[in-house]
């Protein structure tokens, strides 16, 4: 999200930007342990319209951006095995194509078809959109941060927050572990730890950590879609795709709470192994080569913040995207750099508002994976 900001700041010609990264490299939070998916297939409708745009700049991103990643439009499938589901799918169906996605609907066996290898025992219906797919953080994230450090933006990696100050209700500076930083603008981009930044401006930003699995087994020789295809169990959130040379799968903990450790839980594994083998039963046999845990940034409602916050002038926030953040930087940060310029972001944000809980909010994301 920092890195878009930066980069879509540098394209209005605002290039006196610092993007403050704690680590010695960028991208090795959470956009660094995702499994790389960006999909139109959303409930809600903004974030529908944030998918459009975020792959269209995707698919474009080597002459958009000016440096590679990697995008495979293979596709996702959603399996659903409830007529709740089903039922839910179907408005969210016509939703999507009234925006114009080409979302398929789809029988069983057809998707079986379309993922040879699957069981679809117990499955009433199932959604496909070609151009969803899996793309690369790393490459997004540096491909962005590289083309705002070509045209001025500095990068400032090793660089801690350590404070924000306050002259009323605007902010003036940041203060960092390398010195301080004179400022009237700010974004929070922090992902997971975004309330510990906005308590730093006394702005109480409600977004809680979430302990989310990733797991690689080898890829059986036989039995595994062959192309990088997302496959996702709706009911119980398992999803897998190819990676490289094996089998990428995880499967979200309905039993988390919120936490920031990262260490892998493996008395989990059996309860994610019992959905896997049922939904791809080559993974019976296939052994487990590494994996990790990352965080998911959840709001109340499952959709982001983005814009200003109205009662700390000059305060900003780009977080709390509930799992799809990597997918929606494109837009988003399009967003939030015409809000921080002054210009109208042709967008509705009434949805991300950052004070919308104040009052009543609307009804959220439900496709949260």
């Amino acid at each position: 999200m920092g890195a878009s900001v930066a980069f879509h700041l540098s394209r209005l010609g605002i290039t006196d930007v610092v993007l403050i990264e704690r680590e010695s490299l960028l991208g090795t939070g959470s956009t660094g342990r995702n499994a790389g998916g960006v999909r139109h297939q959303f409930s809600h409708e903004a974030n529908i319209r944030l998918s459009i745009e975020s792959i269209r700049l995707f698919e474009r991103f080597q002459d958009e951006v000016g440096h590679r990643a990697d995008l495979h439009q293979d596709g996702y499938l959603f399996l659903l095995s409830s007529a709740q589901s089903e039922q839910t799918f179907r408005r969210n169906v016509e939703v999507q194509r009234r925006l114009g996605v080409a979302v398929e609907w789809l029988s069983p066996a057809e998707a079986a078809a379309r993922a040879p290898g699957i069981d679809v025992d117990g499955i009433v219906a199932a959604t496909f959109c070609q151009r969803d797919g899996i793309a690369d953080p790393n490459g997004v994230t540096v491909g962005f941060a590289k083309a705002a450090e070509q045209a001025g933006a500095v990068v400032a990696r090793d660089t801690e927050a350590i404070g924000i100050d306050c002259e009323g209700d605007r902010v003036v500076g940041v203060r960092t572990s390398r010195g301080t930083i004179a400022t009237p603008a700010v974004v929070n981009a922090a992902g997971p730890h975004a309330r510990a930044i906005g308590r730093m401006a006394g702005v109480d930003v409600p977004v809680e950590p979430y302990r989310r699995h990733i797991f690689i087994a080898q890829a059986p020789a036989a039995g595994v879609p062959p192309t990088k295809i997302m496959v996702i169990d709706f009911e119980s959130t398992f999803y897998f795709h190819r990676e490289g040379a094996g089998v990428l799968f995880g499967m979200g903990d309905p039993d988390e709470s919120p936490t920031f450790d990262t260490t892998v839980q493996w008395d989990f594994l059996p309860r994610v192994i019992e959905v896997a083998v049922r939904r791809l039963p080559a993974l019976r046999e296939a052994a487990i080569t590494h994996s990790w845990a990352g965080l998911y940034e959840v709001t109340p409602d499952a959709n982001p913040f983005i814009g200003a916050v109205p009662d700390r002038q000059g305060f900003h926030l780009i977080a709390g995207f509930s799992g799809h953040g990597f997918q929606h930087a494109p837009a988003a940060g399009r967003i939030l750099a015409d809000v921080i310029a002054g210009r109208d972001p042709r967008f509705d944000l009434t949805p991300f508002a950052p004070d919308r809980f104040a009052g009543r909010a609307n009804g959220g994301e439900r496709y949260v994976i």
